[in-house]
């Protein structure tokens, strides 16, 4: 019997994603179930388990016909199985793979969500046709996934990719989610952006469509930006110079061919590009300035094909 499909997983920290996906990499099927993260996350993985093995009988599939089950989780991993804690999911050190498989008799590997979404981005989204990249995830946070000669670069602690921390200011006095200071994602996330916002408004009485719109966060900049509101530029170009400035940085030491730039803030749609792209040519080192710059495609579902991937 040949091997025809296989499941991608992406486990957030209120629902699982999955997908059933031909070994072709088309999406079959797709569906969510609850995550469930009481008693320190322990119904998590056995609920994946049992969606899966529900689908198998539901699709009439035999375990042997499947490749294998890849799975995005919020935290670092190693050697495509173990995770060293996943905060969001109330996890401690957990070996993610060998459990599903123990689970569901189906080979498994892991690894970080936002890797995952990366090589999703890499395989069947806007970084298709590209060997090497970086995906950038501009929502509440900043993430990030670099791809290596196709495969997702994790290193020693499972930590590459974590762009959103790179220290990128020496003035914030509010500390970032991780308990360090000046954080990329204090500025370029949605909330970073936000937080934009209310320093320029406060430094200046100018009349502006930010003082009337009925929430200061990303959209109202971007949206006031499109109506070509000169604080809303102003606000922009700010972030672009700092999130462009970074990716420049980036770039000596992964050299990618191409920065895939999703999450909410994406959904600004181009005119987002032309402002961190005009800082990155700014400061990049000669070799790297003929890198490119794409928006995602997948969307939420860029998790469970990239993990999808992970095991073909």
């Amino acid at each position: 019997m040949s091997v025809q499909y296989c499941f991608g997983i992406d486990v957030g920290g209120t629902t699982v994603k999955c997908g059933l996906f031909s070994t072709g990499g088309d999406l079959l099927d797709k569906w969510e179930i609850p995550t469930r993260t009481q008693k320190n996350g322990m119904y998590i993985l056995p609920d994946v388990a049992q969606s899966i093995l529900t689908k198998l009988d539901e699709k009439s599939i035999m375990k042997d016909e499947v490749a294998g089950i890849g799975i995005g989780v919020p935290g670092p991993v190693t050697n495509e199985n173990h995770v060293g804690r996943a905060v969001n999911l109330h996890w401690g050190a957990k070996n993610v793979a060998d459990e599903m498989k123990e689970m569901t008799g189906i080979p498994t590997k892991a690894g970080n969500d936002a890797n995952v979404a990366a090589l999703g981005e890499q395989w069947k989204g806007g970084g298709q046709g590209y060997h090497s990249l970086i995906m950038v995830t501009l929502g509440t946070g900043v993430g990030g996934g670099i791809i290596q000669n196709d495969r997702i670069l994790s290193g020693s602690n499972g930590a590459a990719g974590e762009i959103g921390h790179a220290h990128v200011d020496d003035t914030i006095d509010v500390p970032c989610n991780c308990g360090n200071y000046g954080c990329l994602e204090q500025f370029a996330s949605a909330t970073g952006i936000a937080r934009l916002a209310k320093e320029e408004l406060e430094r200046t009485d100018e009349d502006t469509l930010l003082r009337r719109a009925e929430k200061l966060d990303a959209k109202a900049v971007f949206d006031a930006l499109k109506e070509g509101d000169p604080a809303a530029e102003r606000i922009v170009r700010r972030f672009g110079d700092i999130l462009g400035k970074a990716l420049s940085v980036f770039s000596v030491v992964a050299d990618p061919e191409v920065y895939v730039i999703g999450g909410g803030v994406s959904k600004a749609g181009p005119i987002l590009l032309e402002y961190i792209r005009d800082s990155y040519m700014k400061f990049a080192f000669p070799d790297c300035r003929n890198c490119k710059f794409e928006l995602a495609t997948l969307g939420n579902d860029a998790g469970i094909y990239g993990a999808a991937r992970l095991v073909l």
